[in-house]
């Protein structure tokens, strides 16, 4: 099985969602800040004419990242395993090797194009866990799980740290720790952030998204990828550097898209976050 080693230098990187209106300025070039992209592949892999050459092009020079969004991992029907060879297919084609998903389902008897909650039971860990293995066998690479935002947990028989842990000691696979859902969820349903932070298991930890969202009301946030990051999500990140260490970090904006040199803003403001880090870690080394 395929698996990309992150290296001192990979670890402490910032990359940025691409998006098609991008094609054109990336293409002629891409700022230094930018270390990676990620891509949903369903928006990609069914591309041709000149979308398809420009992608190439940018994959051919630059690393790239996976983020799928219709894989439905918790579905109680029977694995799309068509779609599982065609997203094969697309990272064999683009030499990519980090593949991940989103912990919910999307699809049962017909396509919701929604992102579900997964019941939190045992009864689903064991069935998400088997599917995940059964991904992984066709994809021969690993398969990284992303904790999502939920509104609703019917039929929870555990909380849902208990259960993302879960899952992933079951299946034995990596991590996409969304910080900006760990803060959305804790306001919406009452927990604390940093102690779900904590709970986290670092050694499973692959990479990080970091967001913005909308405010529908005080005790309710929506994860829209749609605003600038907010402070308290900010402090969260530095949270977890320190709590984790310093990982790959996403920045997703998935529309109201400023310009570059406006997003440029907030990726230089993770470089930050991760450089004093790491000079926090080296310190307490010397110590």
């Amino acid at each position: 099985m395929s698996s990309f080693q992150y290296s001192p230098s990979t670890q402490a990187s910032v990359g940025l969602g691409l998006r098609r209106e991008m094609l054109d300025e990336f293409c002629q070039q891409v700022p230094s800040a930018i270390d990676f992209f990620e891509v949903a592949p369903e928006n990609w892999m069914t591309l041709g004419g000149k979308f398809a050459r420009q992608f190439s092009q940018l994959t051919q020079e630059h690393r790239f990242f996976c983020h799928g969004l219709s894989l439905s991992i918790g579905s109680p029907e029977a694995l799309d395993t068509q779609f599982v060879k065609n997203i094969k297919g697309f990272l064999d084609a683009h030499k990519i090797d980090i593949y991940s998903e989103h912990l919910s389902y999307c699809s049962g008897k017909g396509h919701m194009y929604d992102l579900m909650p997964i019941p939190f039971t045992d009864d689903a860990v064991i069935h998400t866990a088997k599917r995940i293995k059964q991904v992984e066998d066709i994809l021969e690479r690993p398969f990284i799980l992303e904790n999502v935002s939920f509104y609703a947990a019917p039929g929870a028989q555990m909380s849902e740290q208990e259960f993302v842990n879960a899952v992933l000691q079951e299946a034995d696979c990596k991590l996409l720790l969304d910080v900006n859902n760990i803060y959305v969820n804790a306001i919406n349903h009452q927990y604390d952030a940093n102690d779900f932070l904590a709970a986290m298991p670092t050694d499973r930890i692959a990479y990080l998204h970091i967001a913005g969202h909308y405010q529908e009301d005080v005790d309710l946030m929506v994860d829209t990828h749609g605003a600038d990051v907010i402070d308290p999500v900010w402090s969260l990140l530095q949270q977890c550097y320190q709590l984790h260490g310093v990982h790959p970090t996403l920045l997703e904006r998935d529309f109201n898209i400023p310009k570059t040199e406006v997003l440029l803003n907030e990726i230089n403001q993770i470089h930050q976050y991760q450089q004093l880090a790491l000079e926090h870690s080296s310190a307490l080394r010397k110590t």
